[in-house]
């Protein structure tokens, strides 16, 4: 990785297989504090690069205040880091201080979201609509062929126990299906222990 001055900006570049990246260090995980005095630096250095009257020392102050960035930078990263002296492009390699080095490199870390709780009296309303709904309509379909053939409503109960079993399995771990699936499994289940009064 490499640690150089753009104009009035700060970049860190690193190479992607064959390809030359550039990227803010704002936009990895810096301590804020350290990407604005790597900015400010860039800035800096700009405008010694302009001015004529900057003299050797104010290049000195320069050089030494970006070397002290990218060791911090390394050990921020954990990795080794190319120091280009935005006044004359010597290369410094800058190592990362032992006693502060992480364990891995310091990349974005993953949001954690917290657990949503779980909405028990909206869920109960819908799988209770649910059940009510498709009992009534399995019933209703095996009260009906009862009548003509007390075979063809156990066949009714199968057809429809086998339809929707599958989808209620693969959703019944899922936020918002889940509720339906409990109702529709309900419903089913009742739809059977009714079976044997409507034929009867």
């Amino acid at each position: 990785m490499q640690l150089r001055a753009v104009g009035e900006r700060a970049v860190l570049v690193g190479h992607d297989g064959q390809d030359r990246r550039e990227v803010d260090p704002g936009s990895l995980a810096l301590d804020r504090d350290l990407a604005e005095a790597l900015h400010e630096w860039a800035r800096v250095a700009s405008a010694v690069v302009r001015s004529a009257t900057g003299g050797a020392a104010a290049g000195a102050v320069v050089s030494r205040r970006g070397l002290q960035l990218a060791g911090r930078v390394a050990t921020a990263m954990g990795v080794p880091v190319t120091y280009v002296d935005p006044l004359t492009d010597k290369e410094s390699v800058v190592e990362p201080s032992d006693e502060e080095r992480p364990e891995h490199p310091a990349w974005p870390p993953r949001p954690e979201h917290p657990p949503e709780p779980v909405p028990w009296l909206t869920g109960l309303t819908v799988s209770a609509f649910v059940f009510v709904l498709v009992l009534f309509a399995v019933l209703t379909l095996a009260t009906t062929l009862a009548v003509t053939n007390p075979l063809l409503a156990i066949g009714s109960n199968i057809v429809v126990t086998v339809g929707l079993l599958p989808s209620v399995w693969l959703v019944r771990q899922t936020p918002i299906w889940r509720w339906i699936g409990f109702g529709v499994a309900a419903a089913i289940a009742v739809a059977w222990l009714a079976l044997p009064f409507i034929l009867l």
